[in-house]
Formats: C-alpha cells, sequence, structure tokens
C-alpha cells in the first residue's frame, strides 16, 4: 500500500514538474533571436509557451507574423508534447532508445492513464501514440486539398501538417494570421476535416480502443448489430451520448442566438450558418480555433459558449474542462436523489459513491479556479471591460480552450500572468486530482466511525 501512495505522488510530481519544465524551456527558446522576426518581451514568450503546452491557444501575440520558421516548429514541438502529455513523451523518448519499461515506470503509466490494469499499459500507449501519428497524418492528408493549391506544395505541407497538429492536440493555435479560420468559415475541407480532428481527440483513447475492439467483433459477426452500442463500456456510452448532446445543442443555440447579427453568420446563406454553428459548437469544446468574429458574438452565445468550454472534453484525451462524463454522472446522482433512490445507476450499472466524490471534487476546484481567476482579472483591469467578456476569457482558459473575445492581447501583464496560472491547473487540474484522491481512503474510516449528525441544505 505505501509502494502504491509514493508512486501514485511521483506520478503527479512527475507530470506537474515535467509541464513546468517544457513550459520554461519552450518559454526561453521562444523568447531566442533565432525564434523571431522582431523583438519580443519575454512575457509574451512565455505565455505563449504556457498556451502551447497546456494545449489552449490564447495568445498575445500573432504567431504567424511573429515567430520564424525556427519558432514555429518550437511551436509544433511544444503543442504535441502537450497534447500527448509529458509521461507519453517520455516513453516514446525510452522507445527510441531501445530501452526496456520497468515495472515501476509501467506503475507511472497506469496512473497517468487512468488504466484499471498493469498489464498491456505499455502496448496501450503504442496503440495510442500509433493513433495519434495515424489520425494527425490523415487530417495533415485532407488538408493539403485546400492549403496545397493555395499556398503551393511545400508550404501547404507545412501548413496542413501543423494545423492537423494543433486541432487534433485540441491547441488551437494557428500559423495563418490574425483571424485564425475565419477565412475559411464557409469551406467545407477546413471546416469539416477540424471537427473530425477536434472530436476524435476530445472523446478520448479509451473510448477509441473500446469503439474499434467493439467494431472488430461485428465485423466478424461474433455478436449481432444491434448490440454494438450496448456492449460498449458504461464511460464509452456517456461519453459519445454527452458528446452528441452538446455538440447539438451548441449548434442549435448558436444557430438561433446568431442568425441575424451580420458580424458572425447572418450574413451567410442557412447552409454557410448551419456549419459555422455547428464548428462554433465543437471549437468551444476546447479546440481554440474559429470560423466567426468571437467578440461579436452577442452576450447570452458568449455565456453559453462560456458554460460549453467549462465543460470541455472527454476523459483519456487531449480536451480540457471538468470533462462531459463529470457533468452527466453529477446529472445522474442529481435525479437519483430526485427520485428518492440511493444508488447512482445508469443502464444497468451502479456507479460508486468514490467515483461520484472524485467527480465532485474536479468540478467545485475547477469552478474554484474559474471564479478566483475571473474576480482576479475583474479586479486587475478597468470598469469600462464586460464581464462577460472576462467570464469568456477565464473560462477559455481554465478549459484549456483558446477562444478570445478580443480581450487577451489587451490584458496587463497581471492578468495574463492569472491566465497563465489557469491554463496551467485547467492542463493538469483534473490528472493531478485523480491522481491525488481517487481510490484514497481515509485511514480513520477504517479505525473507527464518527457521530452522525446533519446540517441544513437548501
Amino acid at each position: 500500500m505505501k509502494g502504491t501512495k509514493s508512486v501514485r505522488w511521483n506520478t503527479l510530481q512527475i507530470t506537474a514538474v515535467g509541464f513546468l519544465g517544457v513550459i520554461f524551456l519552450g518559454g526561453i527558446l521562444l523568447y531566442l533571436p533565432v525564434s523571431n522576426t522582431q523583438p519580443i518581451a519575454f512575457i509574451d514568450a512565455l505565455f505563449t509557451s504556457v498556451t502551447s503546452v497546456c494545449v489552449t491557444g490564447l495568445v498575445t501575440i500573432v504567431p504567424a507574423s511573429q515567430f520564424t520558421l525556427f519558432g514555429k516548429v518550437v511551436l509544433l514541438i511544444l503543442i504535441q508534447i502537450g497534447g500527448l502529455g509529458v509521461i507519453a513523451c517520455a516513453t516514446i523518448f525510452f522507445f527510441l532508445l531501445r530501452r526496456k519499461i520497468t515495472v515501476r515506470e509501467r506503475v507511472v503509466l497506469q496512473e497517468a492513464y487512468g488504466a484499471q490494469r498493469l498489464g498491456g499499459i505499455v502496448r496501450m500507449v503504442k496503440k495510442v501514440i500509433l493513433g495519434t501519428l495515424i489520425v494527425e497524418g490523415g487530417g495533415a492528408l485532407l488538408y493539403t486539398l485546400q492549403f496545397v493549391p493555395e499556398y503551393g506544395v511545400i508550404k501547404g505541407i507545412w501548413y496542413s501538417v501543423f494545423h492537423s497538429v494543433s486541432a487534433f492536440c485540441n491547441a488551437g493555435i494557428d500559423i495563418l494570421g490574425e483571424n485564425s479560420f475565419a477565412d475559411y468559415a464557409v469551406n467545407p475541407v477546413v471546416n469539416i476535416t477540424t471537427i473530425l480532428l477536434i472530436i476524435l481527440s476530445g472523446i478520448g483513447f479509451t473510448v477509441w480502443f473500446d469503439v474499434i475492439e467493439n467494431t472488430k467483433e461485428l465485423i466478424h459477426r461474433e455478436v449481432p448489430g444491434r448490440w454494438w452500442f450496448t456492449r460498449l463500456r458504461l464511460h464509452s456510452k456517456l461519453a459519445v451520448i454527452m458528446t452528441v448532446s452538446l455538440i447539438i445543442a451548441g449548434a442549435v443555440f448558436v444557430f438561433a442566438a446568431e442568425y441575424h447579427n451580420p458580424e458572425t453568420i447572418g450574413g451567410m446563406s442557412l447552409g454557410e450558418k448551419l456549419m459555422a454553428s455547428v464548428f462554433q459548437s465543437v471549437t468551444t469544446r476546447t479546440a481554440g480555433f474559429y470560423t466567426v468574429s468571437q467578440g461579436a458574438l452577442h452576450g447570452e452565445s458568449k455565456l453559453f459558449c462560456s458554460i460549453l468550454m467549462f465543460i470541455g472534453g472527454s476523459p483519456g484525451g487531449t480536451a480540457g474542462g471538468v470533462k462531459t462524463t463529470t457533468i452527466a454522472m453529477l446529472f445522474l446522482a442529481c435525479l437519483t436523489f430526485v427520485r428518492g433512490g440511493n444508488d447512482t445507476e445508469c443502464m444497468g450499472r451502479r456507479i460508486s459513491v468514490a467515483n461520484f466524490r472524485t467527480g465532485f471534487c474536479v468540478v467545485m476546484v475547477a469552478f474554484t479556479v474559474f471564479i478566483t481567476g475571473t474576480i482576479a482579472i475583474l479586479v486587475i483591469e478597468p470598469d469600462s471591460i464586460p464581464m462577460v467578456n472576462v467570464l469568456y476569457e477565464t473560462a477559455s482558459a481554465v478549459g484549456t480552450v483558446g477562444l478570445t473575445a478580443d480581450l487577451t492581447p489587451h490584458l496587463s501583464w497581471a492578468s495574463q500572468v492569472v491566465l497563465m496560472i489557469m491554463m496551467y491547473i485547467g492542463r493538469l487540474g483534473p490528472l493531478s486530482l485523480v491522481l491525488t484522491f481517487a481510490g484514497k481512503t481515509h485511514p480513520r474510516d477504517k479505525i473507527r466511525r464518527l457521530p452522525k449528525e446533519q446540517i441544513m441544505v437548501g
């Protein structure tokens, strides 16, 4: 038991310190003259490193014009490390050196990926890395259909690779210019490719493997087709259902709220409005690219998108936020209470109390960070800044999304530091909370029980 606890804390420390180390190294590299076309303040270089490693996408400069090719390559590497995670990247390094993964390192990998079993953990990491390369390669190939004819072969391939990695890692950093993907708002190739990359990475690797395994059984006719979805694990079912539901809900809301807004989708055709609305809904789930002006969105749209950003994607992938399955579990727990039940049940399964406590803790800590950061920036900045814009920025930071209401570049250095801290917590928070609290039992629970006493609530 003692050994397990030691490994658990070592995993947390390795992850936290590893991310910090990569962030500061990235900040130094991006500060070098060789990385820049013009002088850059160190806080801007550090902010860019934080947003890259934390796969967020908020920027204080324009990467396309600020960085040289060397600087953009550094950006790409930082994004890939941030998307896969420090531990996975260290494992890749071990693979390249043909170094044997020790039992202790396997336990660290198990803790980092939340795997239920130690057996096959190295094989699973290899599958994650291979799957990432395949999907990113496929995304780059699709992007070339647009970027190669537009920019030429060399530049088009480079743009395709960069934006495929950025989209898959949910970073949302582009090297096209100041307008992100706004120039491609009605381009089906760019829209559909980006949406697919965001969804595939945001739904989580665990869901990938579960779906692939069940699909293989279906192809080999080992199970009837009507059983395919029911044979998925509860986690996969909730992740898929919540992902589809949130995408539809977000698209419908944006479509209705922005329908007549000439600064966003008002001037588009019906089909273009639908595509832009779906893109906005998907990207708010932690990607950061945009095809319509975020600052021009109506206040109600910004507030609703802030909620989507706070929820984020699903566990086990590159997405941020408190995660779809966490929100689903808390909703099911409330539903159980309203119906007068005791156990949180879903699709013929019972969710453990320990699982619920972990999810509740994740949401509470994330919400505390969100509110604290929002208040801090409101105190630092002048009263003329609308509160909904600050909420949009802080939700984007803690959810590691990267969408901005045209506010981040104009904030003071103190507010930018607040956002950097929020991005770091957002990238590390859910993982660190799981590693710290999941499955731990207080020693006194096994020795004695304190007297119960109720408090008034509600």
